[in-house]
């Protein structure tokens, strides 16, 4: 290498230690190309997040093969070169993609020098590796009495360490770990119980991901802390029909790898649209600002017949065929505690006519409502038992349309009824419900005020 070569590299490694981007750059100008804007505005907005960012979360949807995992690695040994006391945990899917994950920024840190070619010690002459503290997935830097770094997942563990940085690369796998609760359930229990609380001083959080569903970890940070989160989403295909980046998915490429697979997947996969956004049932829902006067109040009950049902209590008005909704009771406590909440609904919402689904114990529901009801002195409401024989989920998909167009919902009901919110927001067309006790009761009041005259429905006052 003549002066002027080594003048130049002089310079780009000045440039290396100030920007995440020139470090990209000089380390693999291959992929990490000028006229790959995309790249450059996520490299400056990545280290505008750790460097005077007053935001606690930075979440950014990519779509596949576009430099996710590449630039978290890229982003881990810049932060380490920046600062070697720093400590770092990263997470991914599984212990397998972690351990690599681990052990590809380990092993970039202690490369050794053999010819002219650039390490990363000619950047970062001040980072290394402590010896014999290099494991694959925690290791520790020289000169610091903690380890510095640690891999794991959500099945991995973290006991034992804190940290000032936490970086989670695509927990999601496919589109199947997306349709599943119980996967985003303990993706989140994992993320908000265990990676949380090891974070210490003034952490940060990096979150690189597909955009799966509105439910996934991404959505549930956004929804969780608000304020405290950026986003920033790359979709492949642009708004005007162009790609975000050709030389990595042509149009042409694209049209290919799509062309059999599910659109919720491709609009998932490439765009960030969550998958439950395009399938979903309910569109548009409203809420009331205030309430119509009225003589009567009517309820519709759907108790909790199964383990892993829940139970379903709605009051509601009826003015000029549209519904007024006053309440919701909506979870899956015991019966004993459920016939508590139903009964102090009904008098709170004074309803005159409380009908219940008399299907597998609903009958004796209604009785032990009753019965509390005139131990409070109540006796407004008239109790009725009705049994159900129609397909639930014909009835569900029937009444859709009509719940948008004629149910008005209470105001802020998104944050008051969080669980009812997300069961109905969420709710698919095409099956993959965990749940469907409440959209059963929103048909049923559909029945009642629009469809079917009640003599059709079988209902009869209880005995």
């Amino acid at each position: 290498m003549n002066k002027k070569e080594k003048a130049i590299e002089l310079i780009k490694i000045q440039l290396a230690r100030r920007s995440l981007w020139d470090y990209c750059k000089l380390t693999n100008a291959q992929f990490y190309k000028e006229d790959r804007a995309y790249l450059k505005d996520m490299c400056n907005k990545i280290q505008d997040f750790f460097s005077q960012n007053e935001k606690k979360f930075l979440i950014i949807n990519l779509p596949p093969r576009h430099g996710k995992s590449f630039t978290s690695k890229n982003t881990v040994e810049w932060l380490f070169g920046e600062n070697p006391s720093l400590r770092v945990m990263t997470g991914s899917y599984n212990e397998t993609l972690s351990g690599q994950f681990a052990k590809q920024v380990r092993d970039t840190i202690q490369t050794e020098k053999v010819d002219e070619k650039l390490v990363y010690n000619d950047i970062f002459p001040n980072t290394k590796l402590k010896r014999g503290e290099s494991s694959a997935s925690m290791w520790a830097l020289q000169g610091n009495s903690h380890k510095s770094y640690l891999a794991t997942s959500p099945t991995g563990t973290a006991t034992g360490f804190g940290a000032e940085i936490l970086i989670v690369d695509d927990v999601i796998k496919n589109d199947e770990e997306a349709y599943n609760e119980a996967t985003k359930d303990k993706h989140w229990s994992w993320f908000n119980n265990t990676m949380l609380s090891r974070l210490e001083n003034d952490w940060k959080v990096l979150i690189i991901m597909t955009r799966w569903a509105t439910d996934d970890l991404a959505g549930r940070i956004i929804e969780t802390f608000g304020d405290l989160v950026e986003l920033i989403t790359y979709k492949a295909v642009q708004d005007d029909g162009t790609m975000l980046c050709s030389e990595i998915l042509s149009k042409e490429d694209f049209d290919i790898k799509t062309q059999e697979m599910n659109e919720d997947i491709v609009q998932a996969n490439y765009n960030q649209m969550p998958i439950d956004i395009k399938g979903k049932l309910y569109e548009d829902l409203k809420e009331w600002e205030t309430l119509p006067k009225t003589s009567k109040v009517y309820s519709l009950t759907d108790t909790a017949d199964k383990g892993e049902d829940y139970c379903v209590t709605i009051p509601y008005i009826v003015n000029n065929g549209d519904v007024y909704i006053l309440d919701i009771q909506y979870n899956d406590k015991p019966m004993e505690e459920t016939e508590i909440e139903c009964t102090e609904m009904l008098i709170r919402n004074e309803v005159n006519e409380a009908e219940f689904e008399s299907n597998n114990g609903g009958r004796g529901f209604a009785r032990n409502i009753e019965r509390l009801l005139k131990e409070r002195g109540y006796y407004k409401a008239n109790i009725i038992t009705y049994t159900q024989k129609v397909n639930k989920e014909a009835r569900i998909l029937s009444s859709a349309s009509w719940v948008c167009n004629h149910i008005f919902f209470p105001p802020n009901w998104k944050n008051k009824y969080k669980d009812a919110y997300k069961s109905i927001s969420s709710f698919q067309k095409k099956g993959k419900n965990v749940h469907d006790d409440i959209e059963d009761v929103l048909a049923g009041i559909y029945e009642r005020v629009a469809n079917k005259p009640k003599i059709e429905l079988g209902f009869r006052p209880i005995i």
